[in-house]
């Protein structure tokens, strides 16, 4: 689904916090924030919340649950072999196996997580705000239909704070 979307490229992340700031203060939502490096100031800025440390806690609990049960099952209960007269439940000898087990569950989980979320898959068209945001460009990105009444306000409060320039563009982002 296409929508018209107002995008703002700055040259500098002085700039580009301050605009951020400024347009938070008016009460325009930004859709979102593209920089050529991770900012911890502008997810913050953008108060989103992820729960996805949550999301790994519980595939890793129940991946090292599952991976236990799984031992205990198969050295206990199916297939029990006495050798050397030790116990068939020696849980010290899960251990190690466990940890990995849980790690690469952890791992492939989160990937795919990651990626249903995130809309991503092989083959799939990334329609890119701006060109600039991949090398050197700082570029936020407002829905038009969002800030009904206020584009020229919030055109006058982006150039104010140093855009390069302000263009609209129909594009095809998650929202």
């Amino acid at each position: 689904m296409n929508k018209t979307r107002i995008v703002g490229v700055f040259d500098e992340e002085n700039s580009l916090m301050a605009a951020v700031n400024e347009v938070k203060k008016e009460g325009i939502e930004i859709n979102e924030i593209y920089t050529p490096y991770p900012m911890h100031e502008v997810i913050e800025a953008m108060g989103k919340k992820t729960r996805f440390t949550t999301a790994a806690f519980l595939y890793g609990f129940f991946g090292a649950s599952g991976v236990l049960a799984f031992l205990y099952y198969t050295s206990v209960i199916d297939w029990p072999i006495n050798y050397g007269g030790k116990p068939t439940n020696a849980f010290p000898s899960f251990i190690v196996v466990t940890i990995i087990l849980t790690i690469l569950t952890v791992t492939i989980a989160s990937l795919f997580t990651f990626s249903a979320r995130a809309a991503i898959f092989p083959g799939k068209v990334y329609d890119q705000p701006d060109e600039r945001s991949t090398d050197d460009k700082f570029v936020i990105v407002f829905d038009k239909p969002g800030v009904e009444g206020n584009v020229e306000k919030l055109n006058a409060i982006l150039k104010e704070k140093g855009a390069l320039e302000v263009y609209e563009k129909e594009l095809n982002l998650k929202k």
